[in-house]
């Protein structure tokens, strides 16, 4: 039987291709996807995850997908795709490039910005998408990468397309520990694939959690009055999961929790340290830095200096204040101790 061209966003009820529009829908970003398939259609598209990254595996005959500028209106899309084409051949359009994308090579697609990828023969893909903030520097000079294809004969390539082949093989078979370090490794590969294409490969590469843990503690500190700031909820912010974020920390020296908490003590004694005329409680300033509990911050802030934050009001008041965001020299003689 001939192919049939089927826009699957046109709304007609046909199980395996709304499978398709919603897996890459919700792997990548909102797309148009426009289908030529035989009247049984394709088989469902292969989706996995191994911690924050997602893997979609594709086998149909010629289609095409594109995103316009009304699908990033609607939703700018916070994930980067590393497309492998595995066999057919593709061409790739973005950022005013055009490439002809054969078997073996990889591509960069940034969903922020227009592209189409349009499968002129049967063919079979492998799409990796990554959230934006995973892959950290390198992401924000995708627009030099996007509309090229990437051989995979030589430099970081000839290591990420056999790697990510046998990735896709055993993506389901592995535990969750396992799957959030190889998403870590796969991310690796994908940003030290970047730096070489951008001609930063000479540059020390910076590992995942180089690039992650200073974004972790910017955000605990911008939230760290927020009573709800938790491990899930800085996870789910960096979409990660929970167990990938204590990972990260142990290489700090401390844990998730124990460096909020104790970022949330230090701010309390540094407010109860302030002279002034009028200064607020010690429970409203607990309040204000997340705890819920009078016994649980003075427990809290016991522990960290050594004596109850009302006697630290009346030590700190006696003291001079340092210049800048230190904390008064009662402080540091507590935290000494």
């Amino acid at each position: 039987m001939g192919h049939v061209l089927r826009d699957m966003t046109a709304g007609r009820e046909d199980e395996a291709p709304r499978l398709w529009q919603d897996a890459f829908d919700g792997l990548v970003a909102p797309v148009r996807l426009v289908m030529r398939t035989t009247a049984a259609g394709p088989p469902a598209p292969v989706i996995a995850h191994l911690g924050y990254l997602s893997l979609l595996l594709v086998e149909a005959g010629p289609s095409q997908l594109s995103r316009t500028p009304r699908h990033i209106a609607r939703s700018p899309g916070e994930r980067i795709a590393v497309v492998l084409q595995r066999s057919g051949t593709a061409l790739l359009t973005q950022d005013g490039r055009s490439t002809a994308l054969e078997p073996g090579e990889v591509a960069f697609l940034d969903p922020r910005r227009p592209f189409t990828l349009d499968q002129r023969e049967s063919h079979r893909m492998l799409l990796v998408s990554v959230p934006r903030q995973a892959l950290g520097d390198p992401a924000d000079h995708l627009f030099r990468l996007t509309g090229r294809a990437v051989p995979g004969r030589s430099g970081v390539a000839a290591l990420l397309v056999p790697f990510l082949e046998r990735l896709a093989r055993l993506a389901d078979r592995v535990t969750a520990d396992t799957g959030d370090l190889l998403a870590g490794n796969t991310v690796e590969f994908i940003a030290l694939l970047a730096d070489e294409l951008l001609g930063r490969d000479q540059e020390p590469p910076g590992g995942t959690r180089a690039r992650l843990v200073p974004r972790v503690r910017g955000y605990i500190e911008r939230h760290l009055g927020e009573a709800d700031l938790t491990p899930e909820r800085i996870a789910e912010a960096h979409y990660i999961s929970v167990r990938y974020l204590h990972r990260l920390f142990e290489g700090e020296g401390t844990t998730v929790g124990r460096l909020i908490l104790r970022r949330r003590v230090e701010e309390c004694a540094r407010e109860l340290a302030r002279r002034g005329r009028v200064s607020p409680t010690v429970s409203t300033v607990a309040r204000r830095w997340g705890f819920h509990s009078p016994a649980h911050f003075s427990r809290a802030f016991k522990g960290v200096f050594g004596v109850p934050p009302r006697q630290w009001r009346l030590t700190g008041a006696l003291e001079e204040e340092l210049p800048g965001p230190e904390l008064p020299r009662a402080a540091q003689r507590a935290a000494v101790h």
